[in-house]
């Protein structure tokens, strides 16, 4: 088995110059970097990261913990959160918690027990056991998509100001009885995301009617349960917003099965654009996040963090983009509408 001691003696160097190419840890000679370089791939050297970490107290491994791997926009995520650690050097450990507060304490703790660097989190709605273990113990964590407080590392889109642009929107095209399916109870992204809806009616002086705010738990089935409530109301919503792409699906599941046409019948737009959102007829009205953007952005403030333990927390706040199709009723030569937000505290 070959050995850095091996790779030394063929590329003319200390051992020591071996580790510092591998590791990064001090500037190297480019021709010496070569020649190290050339010497690992002639006999094939693989780094023991288990012993350097060892050694060094750190795996350059990073924890992520993310529910709905499947949904579309978490899988965006995911791949900037990839991408970013790649870039850095760091390899990823993935687990699923399931939007479970107990399930996510426990993944928490085994990625923890895996001696990760740091963790990235997208908290359940009840998080605070989860939190409370990381806080104890000091375990370096940013948190993705949902807001936990502003004592912690935190980035996500921005959530309340596109919502507010959708209904404006709908408003602006004659919509009085504007219908929102929202997202999981204690989720920060549902409660923004009413708070948006909420601003929307009053900025175009349409009334808060209780009745057209339907809960769909964030997911495709209570989306569907959620609008068949709406439009089985005395007085059912003209159009409808969703609140996330898997509630969009339940919501069209519900109106195929009421025999309704977007947008002859009712209008549709959504919170979270897909990549087959165009694909529908009609193509459909979305807010797009920057999904990839997110997770790379995570992975810079948990660098951030491991490089100074003791700087301020900061939340990361992202535009979103407001996609401009023909569910919401307008024409496909309908003029493109700016962003929906600009970023906000970049950095603070």
């Amino acid at each position: 088995m070959t050995t850095m001691t091996d790779v030394a003696r063929r590329a003319g160097v200390s051992v020591a110059t071996v580790s510092h190419v591998l590791n990064d840890t001090r500037p190297v000679r480019p021709d010496t970097r070569a020649a190290v370089l050339g010497a690992i791939e002639e006999f094939g050297y693989t780094h023991n990261t288990l012993a350097r970490s060892l050694v060094t107290s750190r795996t350059r491994s990073i924890g992520l913990a993310v529910s709905a791997i499947s949904n579309p926009y978490f899988t965006e995520i995911l791949q900037g959160v990839e991408a970013g650690a790649l870039a850095a050097g760091y390899s990823l450990l993935l687990t699923d918690p399931h939007d479970d507060p107990r399930h996510e304490r426990t993944v928490v703790q085994l990625l923890h027990e895996r001696r990760v660097d740091g963790m990235i989190v997208a908290p359940s709605a009840e998080p605070a056991a989860m939190v409370e273990y990381l806080a104890r113990r000091e375990v370096p964590t940013v948190f993705l998509d949902r807001l936990v407080g502003d004592d912690h590392d935190q980035v996500c889109a921005e959530n309340s100001g596109p919502v507010r642009q959708l209904v404006e929107h709908l408003a602006e095209l004659g919509h009085t009885r504007i219908g929102l399916v929202a997202g999981l109870p204690g989720l920060s992204t549902t409660t923004e995301r009413v708070e948006g809806y909420r601003e929307g009616l009053r900025s175009r002086g349409l009334p808060f009617a209780p009745g057209l705010l339907a809960g769909g738990n964030s997911e495709a089935a209570g989306a569907q349960d959620a609008t068949r409530r709406l439009l089985a109301a005395p007085q059912p919503p003209t159009a409808i917003i969703t609140a996330n792409n898997a509630m969009t699906i339940g919501a069209l599941r519900a109106l195929r099965e009421l025999g309704l046409e977007v947008p002859r019948d009712i209008a549709l737009a959504c919170f979270d654009d897909f990549s087959w959102a165009d694909l529908f007829t009609p193509r459909l009205t979305a807010i797009a996040q920057p999904s990839k953007d997110i997770g790379a952005a995570a992975v810079r403030l948990l660098l951030e963090r491991l490089a100074e333990p003791d700087r301020p927390p900061r939340t990361v706040r992202l535009p979103c983009t407001f996609v401009h199709r023909t569910s919401c009723g307008c024409a496909e030569s309908a003029p493109a509408t700016p962003p929906a937000a600009q970023e906000r505290n970049p950095t603070s």
